[in-house]
C-alpha cells in the first residue's frame, strides 16, 4: 500500500488577488491552500471604514420583491417593498437581492446603493437560473443524459446571456449533488448517480455560466450547491439527515464540488441536511477546513434559504442568535433570507462571541466577488435596456433548446424496431395527460419561462406530419386523477390508430424541492389508462415525462417502445418529433438506474459487492437479493438505444502491468450495424478487486462520443494512469493501493467482459 500523498503533491489549489479573477485565469492558477482570498488594498480600505452594521449588511441576502418581476408578488406588495428595501439599501443594510428581474428597477435600486449609501458599495443581484431563463433547456438530470460537457457548457452560457440581459449577476446553479435514491425529489436538479459524470458536468456548467471573464456584462457568477451530501438524505426525504462514511463522502459526494472549485466557481451554497448530526451550514470542517483550506476556494459561501436559522429546528443551535454565531464561525459568509446576520452579528461581535476577524474575512469574500464581477468599476453592468430587448429568446437560443432536448432523450426500448415511425400515412393517437399539455413542459425551477412560445408534443407532431389530420389527441386522464369519460375516449382513439403514442409520467410538481415520493411509479390513473389502451392491441410508444428514474410496471413496461423524455423545456414537441420520425437518431444515456421496483431504493450501479453476492439468477438462497426481484436494474446506468445496432469488440490493453507513473491504453472497436448515422457513447469502467475500503463493482472513469456512419467502425481509446486509481481510505484521505484491477469499454454499466491488469508501485 502506498503512503498517503502530500496535500501539495496530489492537489493544486486556486487563489486569486482581491477575491476572484476570470474563470479562465482561475482554472490555470495553481497555488497552495488558502483560508481566505489574498488582500486587496481598496477592499481593505473599505473594510476598515465599515461599521459593524454595514458589515452585517454586506453579508445579508434578501428576497427581491421590489422589481418588475418576482414570483408570487402583487403590484401592491411590490410598491410597498420598494419603499422598504430602498431605505435599507440607503443605510447599507443590504448586500444582495435575489429572485427579482427587471433592468429599470434594478438600475433604480443600484443607483440608491452607489449614491445614497455611505460607502457606495454596489448591490449584487441573484436568481435561481437552473436550466434557462426565458428559453428553457432540459432539466439538468435530463441534459446529463446527453453525456456531453460541451452541450452543458453551451446551455449554461445561453442561460447566462438571457439572465444577465434581465439584470442578474449571480445564479444559484449548478446543482452538483450526487443522488442515489430516486425517491428524492431533487434528483431532477443534478447530474444523477455517478460522481465522475457529476464532476465533468459541474466544471462544464461553471464554465458556461461564468464565461472566460467574470467582468464581462454577460458573465454570471455560478454557485455550486448543496454543500454537501444533500443527495444522501435518508429515505430520499428532502431536508432529512445524511449518514455517510468519510470514504463515501470523499469518493462520491465531494468530487463534483472540488471539480467546480478547480474550474473557478465564485460561490458555494450550503445544504439543508445535517451530516452525522452536524448541519451543513454550521459544518466548520467542510466549509473551512475542506472547502477553503484544502481546496483553496476564494469565493463566497452562502446559506440556503434560511438554512442558518433552521439549525435551531435541527436542535443544533439554541436560538437564531446562536445559529448566526455558529454559521459565521463555521465559514458561511452570507445569510440568505433569514436576516439573522443583520440582526445578530453586531451584538455577537460586541459581546466577544464572534471575533471581528471572522466577520472581516466573510466581508472580504463578498466584496471580492463584487470586484471580480466588475461592479465597483461599473455598478450598472448587466443592467442594459437594449440587452433586455435584444438577448431574449434569440433564434440561436431556441435552436439550442431543440438540440439539447433532442440529445437528452433516452431510447429505453424499441422492440421489433417500432421506431422511427413513418410520418406519411400513419394514423397516430396521442394519448395521455401530457399530449397537449404545455403547463408541465419545463419542470421544476423554470421561474421565468416563456410559456406562450413553448411547444407541446401535439404541436411538435402536427408540425412534422405531412397530414396533421392523421393525429388524434385524447387526454384519457389527469396527471393524478381520472377524467370523466376519459378512459372510454382514449380507448376509442386507440382503436382508430395504427400506432398509439402514450404520453405519461410526472407533473412538474411531482419532482424538485419538497417533492419526495414513496412510490416512484406512475400515478394510478395513468397506469389504468396505459392498461386500457394496451388492451386494444395497438403498438404503443411510451413517452415518459419525469424528473427521476421511474419504476415501470404493467403495460408501460411491456410497451413496444419507451423513451425517457424527462422535462425537456421550451422545444419539447419539436425535439420529440425529430426523434419519433427519424430525422435524428436517439443518443441519450441514462444518468440514473431505472429499478425493477420502488422498494429497491436507494439503487445505483456503483455499489460495493457484498460477501454474499447473487452471481446467478437461479441462486437465491442466502444471497444479497430481495424475495420479489433480482438485485439489478430494469435499465442500468449508461443504457440507451439508437436506430441501429452497435457492437463492441473485446476490450484491449496496451500493457498487462501498470507501473509507477506510467500509463496504459485501453481500447476497443465499436461497429455500427445499421442504415442511419448515429452517435454512440462508449463508456470506460474500472474495478479494483481487493482494497480497503471495498471498491464499487464498477466505476465510470471516462466516456467518449463516436459519430458513426452506416456500416462504419471506429477505434475508441482511453488512457489510464495512477491518478485514475486513487480512492479514499476509511478516514476519507486519499489512497493508492497496488493490486489487480479490471477494466472494460462498454455501452452501459453492466455490459461487456472486463479485462485485468496489475498496478505496481515501482
Amino acid at each position: 500500500m502506498d503512503s498517503k500523498p502530500t496535500r501539495g503533491g496530489r492537489r493544486r489549489f486556486l487563489r486569486q488577488a482581491g477575491g476572484l479573477a476570470s474563470a479562465a485565469a482561475l482554472s490555470s492558477q495553481p497555488a497552495e491552500a488558502a483560508t481566505r482570498p489574498s488582500r486587496d488594498a481598496p477592499i481593505e480600505s473599505l473594510i476598515a471604514r465599515m461599521t459593524l452594521e454595514e458589515k452585517a449588511g454586506q453579508l445579508s441576502l434578501f428576497f427581491d420583491d421590489a422589481r418588475e418581476e418576482a414570483p408570487d408578488v402583487t403590484p401592491a406588495q411590490r410598491a410597498k417593498a420598494l419603499d422598504a428595501v430602498s431605505a435599507e439599501i440607503a443605510q447599507g443594510r443590504v448586500g444582495a437581492l435575489f429572485n427579482g428581474l427587471g433592468v429599470a428597477s434594478g438600475r433604480a435600486l443600484q443607483t440608491i446603493a452607489v449614491t445614497r449609501s455611505r460607502l457606495k458599495i454596489p448591490l449584487l443581484f441573484a436568481a435561481d437560473v437552473i436550466h434557462g431563463m426565458r428559453t428553457i433547456f432540459p432539466v439538468p438530470l435530463g441534459e446529463a443524459a446527453a453525456f456531453d460537457a460541451d452541450l452543458a457548457e453551451r446551455t449554461a452560457r445561453a442561460a447566462a446571456l438571457e439572465a444577465t440581459a434581465l439584470g442578474i449577476h449571480w445564479t444559484f446553479a449548478p446543482v452538483v449533488d450526487v443522488a442515489r435514491d430516486q425517491r428524492w425529489g431533487r434528483v431532477v436538479e443534478g447530474a444523477g448517480e455517478d460522481p465522475y459524470l457529476g464532476r465533468v458536468l459541474a466544471a462544464a456548467r461553471v464554465r458556461g455560466f461564468q464565461g472566460l471573464d467574470l467582468r464581462r456584462p454577460e458573465a454570471m457568477l455560478a454557485t455550486l450547491k448543496h454543500f454537501a451530501a444533500y443527495g444522501a438524505v435518508q429515505g430520499g426525504m428532502d431536508y432529512a439527515s445524511a449518514e455517510v462514511s468519510e470514504a463515501t463522502l470523499a469518493d462520491v459526494h465531494l468530487p463534483p464540488f472540488e471539480a467546480g472549485v478547480r474550474t473557478g466557481v465564485g460561490a458555494v451554497m450550503t445544504a439543508y441536511n445535517d451530516i452525522a448530526g452536524i448541519p451543513a451550514t454550521g459544518h466548520r470542517r467542510l466549509l473551512t477546513e475542506v472547502l477553503k483550506r484544502q481546496w483553496g476556494f476564494a469565493g463566497l459561501v452562502v446559506s440556503d434559504f434560511a438554512s442558518d436559522v433552521e439549525m435551531v429546528s435541527h436542535g443544533f443551535a439554541a436560538d437564531d442568535k446562536d445559529a448566526a454565531r455558529r454559521a459565521i464561525l463555521a465559514g458561511c459568509d452570507m445569510s440568505m433570507a433569514s436576516g439573522a446576520y443583520l440582526k445578530h452579528l453586531p451584538a455577537l461581535v460586541r459581546e466577544g462571541a464572534v471575533p471581528m476577524a471572522e466577520v472581516d474575512a466573510a466581508v472580504r469574500r463578498v466584496l471580492g466577488v463584487k470586484k471580480a464581477l466588475g461592479l465597483f468599476d461599473d455598478p450598472f453592468r448587466s443592467l442594459d435596456v437594449q440587452a433586455e430587448r435584444s438577448r431574449i429568446r434569440t433564434p440561436e437560443a431556441v435552436a439550442l433548446a431543440r438540440e439539447a432536448a433532442r440529445r437528452s432523450v433516452v431510447l429505453l426500448k424499441n422492440e421489433g424496431r417500432l421506431l422511427p415511425l413513418r410520418p406519411e400515412g400513419t394514423r397516430i393517437s396521442l394519448i395521455g395527460p401530457f399530449g397537449a399539455d404545455r403547463a408541465h413542459l419545463m419542470g421544476p425551477w423554470a421561474l421565468w419561462a416563456d410559456h406562450a412560445n413553448s411547444v407541446s408534443i401535439e404541436q411538435g407532431l402536427r408540425a412534422a406530419l405531412p397530414d396533421p389530420g392523421l393525429l388524434e389527441v385524447a387526454a384519457g386522464c389527469g396527471i393524478e386523477a381520472p377524467l370523466a369519460g376519459g378512459l372510454e375516449a382514449a380507448v376509442a382513439a386507440a382503436r382508430r390508430a395504427d400506432v398509439v403514442v402514450l404520453a405519461v409520467g410526472e407533473g412538474d410538481g411531482m419532482a424538485g424541492e419538497s417533492a419526495s415520493r414513496v412510490d416512484i411509479g406512475l400515478p394510478a390513473p395513468q397506469q389504468a389508462l396505459a392498461e386500457a389502451v394496451a388492451a386494444t392491441g395497438k403498438p404503443m410508444l411510451v413517452l415518459l415525462r419525469h424528473g427521476r428514474a421511474l419504476a415501470l410496471t404493467g403495460a408501460v413496461r411491456e410497451a413496444r417502445a419507451i423513451m425517457a423524455c424527462w422535462f425537456l423545456g421550451s422545444e419539447t414537441g419539436h425535439a420529440l418529433a425529430d426523434l419519433i420520425f427519424g430525422h435524428h437518431s436517439p443518443s441519450g444515456r441514462l444518468p440514473v438506474s431505472f429499478p425493477l421496483a420502488s422498494g429497491q431504493q436507494p439503487f445505483f450501479y456503483n455499489h460495493r459487492r457484498t460477501g454474499r453476492p447473487q452471481t446467478d439468477v437461479k441462486e437465491t438462497a442466502f444471497k444479497a437479493r430481495y424475495r420479489e426481484v433480482p438485485n439489478e436494474a430494469l435499465y442500468p446506468f449508461g443504457h440507451g438505444l439508437t436506430y441501429g445496432e452497435v457492437r463492441y469488440s473485446a476490450t484491449r490493453l496496451s500493457v498487462a502491468t501498470l507501473r509507477g507513473s506510467e500509463s496504459l491504453v485501453v481500447s476497443a472497436t465499436v461497429s455500427h450495424i445499421g442504415g442511419r448515422p448515429l452517435r454512440e457513447v462508449a463508456q470506460l469502467y474500472l474495478h479494483q478487486r481487493a482494497a480497503s475500503p471495498v471498491r464499487p463493482v464498477r466505476e465510470l472513469k471516462g466516456f467518449k462520443a463516436l459519430e458513426l456512419a452506416p456500416g462504419q467502425s471506429a477505434e475508441v481509446e482511453f488512457r489510464l494512469s495512477r491518478q485514475d486509481l486513487w480512492h479514499a481510505g476509511p478516514d476519507g484521505q486519499p489512497l493508492l493501493e497496488p493490486g489487480l484491477f479490471e477494466v472494460v469499454i462498454a455501452p452501459d454499466a453492466v455490459a461487456g467482459t472486463p479485462i485485468g491488469f496489475e498496478f505496481r508501485r515501482g
